[in-house]
């Protein structure tokens, strides 16, 4: 049984918990929050855009704690799972880490990518698993694609465009920029990783899009929004793009998808908030024969994707295979960062950047 510690009690926090308490093997012993409200187990507060809302929890049968370093020295958690905001990543994750637990971390891994590098360092230097809860490979499309693409069963793969929008961003600080990475890193990363996992890392890209900037006209280092070609020599026949970032009409809050090309078929996704309201074109597999089909996946809940998410944390440290392997691996999460800014880099030099 694999007992997990949560600090942060915002919303990811509340859905890891309930994702969790979904999940055989594990079981939460430990919550940390400087919230004492959400200590006493009143989490009314608590609200996302998608899922639950926060209601009354019994936590009679979990160690409460209001200081993180209490939570590592309990000797009854052997998972920390980090829900905190993304500048306290690095910190926390490292303390961790030498406290002698495995760490689940939420995405991003950090902004800093000289953070997430020594992020990265430590937790292969200690023999506890580092995992950065990217979920987008366990929401059900996405699912199916990436198992579509490693089966082969369609096919080699020809080409794929990977769409992550939301509506334009409001003004903001220079601080407000660098905690989240602005869409570039904050949005994208999300694009960044899944492509590593169809596709593996290429050798360059190509981007071009809109600098963030401060609400006085200061440029930054981070993308609003861009549109990138990602080069992989080696396959000169693979197409591989995305377009992500803040961009869209307000009306237009939301949207993502994915259209992925093989040699014998195409699959699609596509959903959408327009106005508030939910608009999808679901999952769909366009065969060379002419033959449509719309793949079964059963009741799709966005919260059962984090569920599915940590019974693989939980999976992959029962396994007995390395620290960093699989989807969560925190090298990978590390690479989607530096993806992400060698896409800058090029949106700022209009050149084809090296990875």
């Amino acid at each position: 049984m694999t007992r997990i510690g949560i600090i942060g009690l915002g919303f990811m926090g509340m859905i890891h918990y309930y994702g969790a308490k979904k999940v055989d093997g594990c079981q939460v012993t430990a919550i940390c929050t400087r919230d004492p409200q959400k200590l006493s187990g009143d989490w009314s507060s608590i609200q996302g855009n998608f899922g639950p809302r926060g209601g009354m929890e019994n936590l009679s049968g979990l160690s409460t704690y209001d200081q993180i370093d209490d939570l590592l020295a309990d000797p009854n958690v052997d998972l920390v799972d980090i829900c905190l905001p993304t500048q306290y990543h690095k910190e926390v994750t490292i303390a961790a880490l030498k406290a002698g637990k495995h760490v689940l971390c939420e995405k991003p891994i950090e902004v800093d990518i000289q953070s997430a590098n020594e992020m990265v360092a430590v937790s292969e230097q200690s023999d506890k698993h580092f995992m950065v809860a990217h979920v987008l490979p366990f929401f059900p499309e996405f699912n199916y694609a990436l198992k579509a693409v490693q089966s082969g069963e369609h096919g080699d793969l020809l080409g794929l465009h990977l769409r992550r929008l939301i509506s334009q961003p409001s003004e903001r600080t220079l601080q407000d920029i660098t905690k989240s990475g602005a869409p570039g890193i904050d949005l994208h990363i999300h694009d960044t990783h899944f492509i590593q996992l169809l596709c593996g890392m290429p050798s360059a890209v190509f981007s071009q899009g809109k600098i963030a900037t401060t609400k006085d006209g200061k440029s930054t280092q981070f993308v609003d929004y861009l549109s990138t070609q990602y080069i992989y020599p080696e396959r000169p026949q693979l197409a591989v793009s995305t377009w992500s970032g803040g961009i869209s009409a307000k009306g237009r809050s939301f949207s993502h998808g994915f259209e992925i090309f093989f040699e014998k078929a195409t699959l699609t996704f596509s959903s959408s908030t327009l106005s508030g309201q939910g608009v999808s074109q679901p999952l769909t597999l366009i065969q060379n024969t002419g033959d449509i089909y719309y793949p079964d996946l059963g009741e799709v809940d966005p919260v059962d994707a984090f569920t599915n998410e940590i019974a693989y944390a939980i999976s992959h440290l029962n396994s007995g295979q390395s620290a960093d392997a699989g989807f969560l691996s925190g090298t990978k999460a590390r690479d989607a960062l530096a993806l992400c800014y060698k896409e800058a880099e090029s949106v700022t030099t209009g050149k084809i950047v090296a990875i």
